[in-house]
């Protein structure tokens, strides 16, 4: 079943409850009825490609510290944005030396960027439906060595050269 069909379900659900009993209040039915929502969870924010290995089983390499830092998993999945080419690709984390730096493509990934591109690394997190009103996200600005430059739990709409990073 898609999330289309299941949605649709749910709607119908409502329908019925409420048509059964007009005067019931239709958030009361809702909070009972668990739902997720996908959300940023961790980020590493324009990290520089120091690495792009196509003969290497896929993921992408990432300094251990900069995982940690944004609450990233080893093994976990990753969605990648390139800035400088549009490209847009999911992976899963792989630890690279801690202090390192290093944030590598590997296998297909690999064709993705060029060495030197500016990436953002992002995780997701299923959280319930009320615990998403009071989600933070990990958010990781790195300076151009990927060296942690300030980290935060909140990230707001704006210019790079705005946030005063």
């Amino acid at each position: 079943m898609n999330l289309y069909s299941q949605t649709g379900l749910f709607v119908i659900l409502l329908e019925s409850l409420y048509l059964k009993n007009e005067t019931q209040d239709l958030s009361k039915i809702k909070g009972e009825i668990s739902m997720k929502i996908d959300m940023l969870c961790g980020k590493i924010h324009r990290a520089t490609v120091t690495q792009a290995e196509l003969n290497y089983v896929g993921s992408i390499t990432v300094d251990e510290g900069l995982l940690d830092a944004a609450g990233i998993r080893e093994y976990q999945k990753v969605q990648i944005v390139d800035i400088d080419n549009g490209s847009r690709f999911e992976t899963y984390t792989i630890s690279g030396e801690r202090g390192s730096g290093i944030i590598c493509l590997n296998g297909a990934a690999a064709r993705c960027v060029s060495v030197g591109d500016k990436v953002i690394i992002m995780a997701y997190c299923s959280c319930d439906y009320e615990e998403a009103k009071d989600h933070k996200p990990r958010v990781v600005f790195v300076d151009e060595g990927n060296k942690v430059h300030r980290l935060t739990r909140y990230e707001k709409h704006g210019r790079i050269e705005d946030l005063n990073l």
